[in-house]
């Protein structure tokens, strides 16, 4: 079948029908290109930031014994496409707007885990490591899933952004690239880049975050039906619980599993974003190319809450954890 047949029922003719497709968000190309260029240097300072956290000795050692890599390549690409399409099933989701969760739960981990891991004290430099391993995965394991799940949609995966996917893989290797190097030849900058950088990020973000709230306003909620809202409410925290209780099956120690956690349950949506655009027309996609807004608003809020929790919970216990990467 036709990727635009079957798809406009329901619920999503509601949207066409009382919305127009999408031309009541008719982009303002000034707005875009501020919030584009602030988005590029939250993710440009943010990995600099965190590249000066890391060491090379500890990279290493992720990569030579890759068994928090694999735990969490498989919660990533194992967990998130069969949540996305479960939720999809339980709230009865019309096709495209299951589809459009589905999208979102096949993409890698984006650039957030790396930061909720560095407010968690989770392993930065298994972040790092698995943001870039399962970006560079999601080039093969996307289509696939896709496939698998969305058996009878045509072209789907043929929609994938690729070369979104490999600049987010330079976008991510090439500023953590500079951290690192400051760290390791010099290490008294890289702790000033660092608190440097991490300043900009909340400037930046809290900037960003007003310019999207006056740029999409208070139609997010309207538009979405209370079911597609749930779902993106469940899903990042389903991915952050299973990701956790995975890890601790294999008794990974306390700072990987914070690590996998959020790795887990932090979805690129940049990517998701991109395939909604491409994959689909605006008469079919209509409003939902917003999805990804609405899950990052969710992704982020429970992510806050979990670093709160942890960091009340360190208050008042100061449980020793282990140095090595793994426990016995």
């Amino acid at each position: 079948m036709n990727l635009t047949e079957g798809l406009s029922t329901g619920r999503h003719s509601f949207y066409n029908v009382s919305f127009n497709g999408s031309a009541l968000f008719e982009k303002s190309p000034v707005a875009e290109k501020v919030i584009n260029a602030f988005t590029l240097i939250i993710l440009f300072n943010t990995m600099v930031s965190l590249g000066c956290t890391m060491e090379i000795s500890k990279i290493k050692a992720h990569i030579l014994k890759p068994t928090g890599v694999a735990i969490a390549l498989v919660a990533q690409f194992g967990i998130m496409p069969l949540t996305a399409f479960t939720l999809g099933k339980i709230f009865l989701l019309e096709p495209i707007e299951a589809l459009t969760v589905l999208i979102c739960g096949c993409c890698p981990g984006g650039n957030l885990s790396n930061i909720f891991t560095l407010a968690l004290k989770g392993d930065m430099n298994l972040s790092i490591v698995l943001t870039t391993c399962s970006t560079i995965m999601a080039l093969g394991m996307m289509p696939l899933l896709l496939f698998l799940y969305c058996r009878g949609i045509n072209n789907l995966e043929s929609a994938l952004p690729y070369v979104n996917i490999t600049l987010t893989v330079l976008l991510t290797l090439v500023p953590c690239g500079i951290g690192i190097a400051l760290n390791h030849y010099k290490p008294n900058y890289s702790l000033v880049v660092k608190k440097v950088g991490l300043s900009i990020l909340v400037i930046s973000a809290v900037v960003t975050a007003i310019m999207v709230s006056i740029y999409i306003g208070k139609t997010i909620w309207v538009i979405f039906s209370p079911q597609l809202i749930s779902a993106a409410a469940l899903m990042p925290l389903i991915g952050y619980i299973l990701g956790y209780a995975m890890s601790s099956i294999f008794k990974v120690n306390h700072q990987c599993r914070r690590t996998i956690s959020m790795e887990t349950g932090c979805q690129n949506i940049q990517l998701c974003a991109a395939i909604l655009k491409v994959a689909f027309p605006t008469e079919v996609i209509g409003p939902l190319f917003l999805f990804p807004l609405l899950y990052i608003i969710f992704q982020i809020c429970e992510a806050l809450l979990l670093s709160l929790l942890f960091r009340f919970y360190n208050t008042f216990n100061s449980p020793a954890e282990g140095e090595g990467n793994y426990s016995e």
